[in-house]
């Protein structure tokens, strides 16, 4: 019987592959590359290209690839196949070092935010030898960056790659100052927590709602939701578990490592986790994660939904960015140890984080802006656009003790004792868990919670990574050069706490008095929605760190401030269109049908018995009827705000007015259109209710 073990990382060049494929001075060569940043030789390259080659038709491949991540917020792939013409008529299979390098896609056909013309075609894709290579159908796909004929970057990994850099280069300066000299490089791991829903394919289909924007634009409350919390947790069903069978054997054999899953809150959402990996390569495999859930989705007659709110009235979904920091020995340095109070490295990097997250709250807040996040963030089972860290009661009374110069007594640890003898007792871990928090410590790395489940994780932590490595930076400039470096390092982490501390809550972050309190007595920023962050991308303070830690140029910031707010224009701009579709030709239709069957039963009634009432029918066709106008007005007045917003030119005031005039005119006419699909009989209602679509899965 084949084991996991077995096939595992099956269709992946990765390390074990290249050592078994490549000669010793090849694969040392490329080593040296992945793990120092050393340049490529180009007879490394060459080499490397005939093994990858070599390897990928011996599982099957025909094609290669050189997979992306523009900035659409999902993967691009342009294949060509292994063929060269040969003298005598036949083929042979070629790959050159060139092509593993380089390839050539258009790049004015992927969003710039100006930065290519329709006439300035030509972009750059460029191999990352940090991602392993991987098998996809019988494609070879090897992970690449994307950039332009000027060499401004088109994607999202470039960045990420730079950000990881700059707090590689800044950690090594902290951790040179604490005698860490055999450390040679630093890098940030990531787990992102992806979650998602599960519905019926053949319901699916019949929502057009759903097939053109992934969330449904109208349904009214099933009687039952999640109140009675008894899908977390829960049996998995067996169509269920059968599809996370599957969809973790082809995650296996990607070398995705593939962890938890379980059911989530809502009905019909579950969870999978996955072990941590660099943060480059968690960003491929999520990406990848996301399309292999969509893939065997289908081959289970079910559709994987990863909208961030995709049922209106039940959790949407989210990402947990589960972030650390770690040597290349392996040392994490967000572990507190057995005596955080006297740890001086832990908490240097422990307050960088908390200035970083202080400083640069906006650029956290905006990274995870979405016209689809905005629906989730701030609901019951997500946290508030407030930016808060949630660090527990022992790190707070560590740092409080450090601010008052006050000596710190530590904490026992407590012995959970059940109550009943023949289960084990087991110690309390120091810090509790807390949900509400955007930004929580937990134990040995940061959990931020505010992603969206649909969106990549190189944007939230090309942001965090900066933040960081500008926090660290400044540190060093202070440090290097004193005398007394101890009582250095304790006078700067006094004043850091002293400084960042408003950012600092362990409460609940869902209580109305907190986002008072953040915002009136702290001043925390409260951005609500993505028209309202993405200003602060343009901040004087916020181009010249992300400039200065060579992350981005100031045309690649003025660039994504425009394609962020294209795609949440665009995005709702659909939902909005395909509202007026749906209410034209099947609501109102639906409505109206129903309307007259009960004038007719009414009709019918009267020919049988003329002194018959018939109070129920008229009391439904009234109520039906007013209904309709209703829906019929606010399906006019959205249409008229369509047309107003497609005279509207900049993106700014674009963006302004679809949060204020149009989401508002979606609203109200969804409203309209719920109460009548509550009256309505079954048989008339035009698609699948909210109660066939949660618990349709069985």
């Amino acid at each position: 019987m084949e084991t996991v073990s077995d096939y595992f990382g099956s269709l992946v060049f990765d390390d074990r592959v290249m050592k078994a494929n490549l000669s010793a001075k090849v694969y040392q060569s490329l080593k040296k590359t992945i793990d120092e940043g050393a340049p490529l030789d180009s007879n490394v390259a060459n080499a490397v290209a005939s093994a990858m080659k070599d390897w990928a038709v011996e599982h099957g491949a025909t094609h290669y690839t050189h997979w992306f991540q523009p900035l659409t917020g999902i993967t691009a792939e342009k294949h060509d196949s292994f063929i060269s013409p040969a003298p005598d008529g036949r083929v042979i299979m070629e790959f050159s070092g060139k092509e593993l390098i380089k390839g050539e896609p258009d790049a004015s056909s992927f969003p710039s935010g100006g930065l290519r013309a329709t006439f300035e075609a030509r972009g750059y894709t460029a191999w990352d030898p940090t991602s392993y290579a991987f098998i996809k159908g019988k494609t070879l796909c090897i992970p690449t960056a994307f950039c332009s004929y000027g060499g401004e970057a088109l994607d999202k990994k470039t960045p990420l790659l730079r950000s990881m850099e700059a707090l590689n280069k800044q950690a090594l300066r902290i951790l040179h100052l604490f005698g860490k000299d055999n450390v040679k490089c630093v890098r940030t791991s990531v787990g992102p927590e992806q979650e998602y829903f599960l519905i019926d394919k053949e319901l699916y289909d019949q929502r057009k709602d759903l097939i053109f924007t992934g969330r449904t634009l109208f349904g009214a409350k099933p009687p039952k939701g999640q109140e009675m919390d008894d899908h977390y947790f829960g049996v998995i069903k067996p169509r269920v578990a059968e599809y996370m069978d599957d969809l973790n054997k082809e995650l296996w054999k990607l070398g995705i490592l593939a962890k938890t899953e379980h059911n989530e809150v809502a009905p019909a959402q579950h969870e999978l986790a996955p072990i941590y990996s660099t943060t480059n390569i968690a960003t491929d495999h999520n990406q990848l994660t996301m399309e292999i859930m969509q893939k065997v989705a289908a081959r289970h007659g079910l559709v994987c939904l990863l909208h961030e709110k995709p049922f209106a009235g039940v959790n949407g979904s989210g990402k947990h960015n589960n972030w650390s920091i770690a040597t290349d020995a392996g040392v994490n340095l967000l572990t507190p140890g057995e005596t955080p109070y006297e740890n001086a490295q832990f908490l240097i990097f422990l307050c960088a984080v908390i200035k970083a997250v202080d400083d640069y709250q906006d650029l956290l807040r905006l990274s995870v802006a979405t016209a689809g996040n905005d629906h989730r963030l701030g609901a019951n089972e997500a946290p508030p656009a407030v930016i808060s860290i949630f660090l527990g009661d022992e790190l707070t009374a560590v740092l409080d003790a450090i601010e008052n110069d006050k000596p710190y007594a530590g904490s026992e640890k407590t012995q959970m004792k059940l109550g009943v003898p023949s289960l084990p007792r087991f110690f309390r871990d120091n810090t509790d868990r807390n949900r509400t928090s955007p930004f929580a410590f937990t134990g040995n790395k940061f959990e931020f919670r505010m992603l969206g489940s649909s969106n990549s994780i190189a944007c939230a932590n090309i942001m965090l990574n900066s933040a960081v490595a500008a926090s660290l930076e400044q540190y060093a400039d202070e440090l290097e050069g004193e005398k007394d470096f101890d009582a250095a390092v304790h006078s700067l982490i006094k004043r850091t706490i002293k400084d960042h501390k408003r950012i600092i809550f362990n409460g609940n972050g869902y209580d109305d008095s907190w986002i008072a309190e953040a915002t009136e007595k702290r001043g925390l920023l409260n951005l609500r929605t993505t028209p309202d962050c993405m200003g602060r991308l343009l901040d004087k303070k916020n181009v010249d760190m992300l400039m200065h830690q060579k992350i981005y140029s100031e045309a690649e910031i003025e660039s994504r401030y425009e394609i962020m707010l294209e795609n949440y224009c665009k995005a709702v701009n659909i939902e909005a269109l395909t509202m007026t579709d749906m209410t034209r030709k099947e609501i109102l239709p639906a409505v109206e049908a129903y309307t007259a069957e009960l004038a007719s039963a009414a009709g019918a009634k009267k020919s049988i018995d003329s002194e018959l009432d018939c109070g129920y029918e008229k009391r439904l066709i009234r109520k039906l009827s007013m209904l309709a106008d209703r829906i019929d007005c606010a399906d006019e007045t959205l249409e008229k705000k369509i047309a107003e917003y497609s005279t509207i030119t900049d993106i700014t005031e674009a963006s302004c007015f679809i949060r204020d005039d149009i989401l508002p005119a979606m609203a109200n006419l969804r409203a309209a259109a719920d109460e009548a699909e509550t009256l309505t009989a079954e048989k008339y209602w035009p698609f699948p209710t909210y109660g066939k679509l949660l618990f349709g899965v069985r």
